[in-house]
């Protein structure tokens, strides 16, 4: 390899990373909304179980705007939250979850939307929208 094309393509890496990073759906564990929140960032919470067919059909709505919009998964940290192990958890309790197929949104200490079971796109696409204006302010 050539040092012109190795320097090229480490740039490109460097530069390709942290996007690659950022778009990354995370697994929900105590303290990680905390810390998303005080670094100023959007947060787009997904109660959801594995058996739930509310929960899938909202992650395909999910899966198709962030495919048609990749500004969502630049600006907005996604975390999915394990119904089956978190239901009792205290992010749980302190928000007021009620089931799972819950979605939120969250920017500082303010609750900015949430759908409970819904899995309208236009309704999803709306608290996405929501969620990318907050981020993006």
């Amino acid at each position: 390899m050539h040092r012109r094309d190795f320097l090229a393509l480490t740039a490109a890496v460097t530069v390709a990373l942290p996007l690659k990073a950022r778009a990354e759906t995370l697994s929900y564990t105590p303290g990680l909304v905390e810390k998303h929140l005080a670094a100023g960032e959007t947060v787009f919470l997904d109660f959801k179980a594995s058996w739930c067919s509310t929960c899938a059909a909202q992650e395909r709505v999910l899966n198709a705007l962030k495919s048609e919009n990749p500004d969502y998964e630049q600006a907005i940290t996604f975390i999915d939250v394990d119904w089956d192990t978190y239901k009792n958890d205290a992010l749980t309790e302190a928000l007021n979850i009620p089931r799972r197929s819950t979605l939120v949104v969250l920017k500082g200490d303010e609750e900015l939307g949430r759908i409970v079971a819904g899995t309208s796109r236009d309704q999803i696409k709306a608290l996405m929208d929501t969620a990318l204006g907050a981020a993006t302010a």
